[in-house]
């Protein structure tokens, strides 16, 4: 059976426990060489009936979960693969309850297992953007309800701040005909801004920017710096932050219309899904990638990722117990 392409072939090419299995370890070994997630040794033997391998190294039995996202899970490659694919094809995203009702698990389940994946779609470094003779575009963007529609208490326990109301910032940097690297930051001032471009932008970049004050003393001389006043005009010839602002109506679409409500804990996993979409949707050619590629990239990083409930909800540190989520950020509709 060929290779899946749509999200129905998906269902049923990977329902076949063997199929899957396969697909998987070809993706996470694709030079056909398994080596142990414990101790890197290459000898090892292979119980076909169990689908698992013994090390000669370390002398213990590993699975092709083993190392990856999908270490101690109890849920099948099936649901596993249809999971990522509906996540990183789904233009909005997909809510952890619409998953619930698709793969037949709990809510909590879904919700955790989406996390998961979100945890491998992240860059496993700092993406670098740029470069001589590049053109990249910065801005920030504010995540969080609408004051107006806030109740006073809620106002006051906030701490709301003039301006912002007590948002969540997240600050994105687009390479012209390129990637997008996006995060959140503590706040718009200099030195989180400065750190932020440093860490991503190559220098000898031109960086095109709003007017906002803190970018002349954020953006250090070693990039071309232009300005956009957005209070006279949205474009200066090519001075303009249209590409940004693109990725940041994406963002808000999968956040308000999917999600509805994520906690701040946990927004840089939305953020990180939302560019990896972003970046798998066209090729160097400038064609639109094909769903299975995008999922072969995603399922691609699911290995040297490991994200356990406690890590996921704070509870590995006292000061965070019991105070940040439990499988509820997503809000059914």
């Amino acid at each position: 059976m060929k290779e899946p392409q749509t999200l129905a072939q998906a269902i049923v090419y990977f329902s076949d426990a063997d199929r899957a299995f396969e697909y998987a370890k070809q993706l996470r070994w694709p030079d056909g060489k398994v080596t142990c997630p414990r101790c890197g040794s290459e000898k090892n033997s292979f119980i076909k009936t169990r689908r698992i391998w013994f090390c000669y190294g370390c002398q213990k039995q590993f699975t092709l979960k083993v190392g990856t996202i999908f270490e101690d899970s109890a849920l099948g490659l099936d649901k596993w693969m249809t999971a990522t694919w509906m996540l990183v094809n789904c233009r909005n995203g997909v809510s952890s309850y619409e998953i619930a009702r698709s793969l037949g698990i709990t809510q909590k389940s879904a919700w955790f297992m989406l996390q998961r994946i979100r945890q491998a779609l992240q860059e496993n470094s700092v993406m670098k953007l740029g470069g001589p003779g590049s053109e990249v575009e910065v801005d920030e963007t504010f995540i969080g309800g609408k004051a107006r529609f806030m109740h006073k208490d809620r106002r006051i326990k906030m701490k709301v701040r003039e301006h912002n109301w007590g948002k969540a910032i997240v600050m994105g940097m687009l390479e012209r005909d390129g990637k997008v690297s996006a995060r959140v930051i503590p706040d718009r001032k200099k030195d989180a801004l400065r750190a932020a471009i440093l860490d991503t932008i190559d220098a000898g970049s031109l960086v095109y920017t709003d007017e906002h004050v803190a970018y002349p003393s954020a953006i250090s001389e070693d990039y071309a710096h232009k300005i956009v006043n957005h209070l006279q005009q949205y474009v200066d010839g090519t001075v303009h932050t249209q590409g940004i602002e693109n990725f940041w109506s994406c963002l808000k679409r999968e956040l308000t219309g999917t999600y509805i409500s994520v906690e701040p804990f946990h927004l840089f996993r939305y953020v990180d899904e939302q560019a990896f979409r972003f970046n798998n949707r066209k090729d160097e050619n400038g064609n639109k990638v094909p769903d299975a590629v995008r999922f072969a990239a995603a399922m691609s990083r699911v290995a040297g990722h490991r994200l356990t409930y406690a890590q996921l909800t704070g509870k590995d540190e006292s000061p965070r117990h019991g105070e940040t989520g439990t499988g509820t950020e997503d809000v059914p509709f």
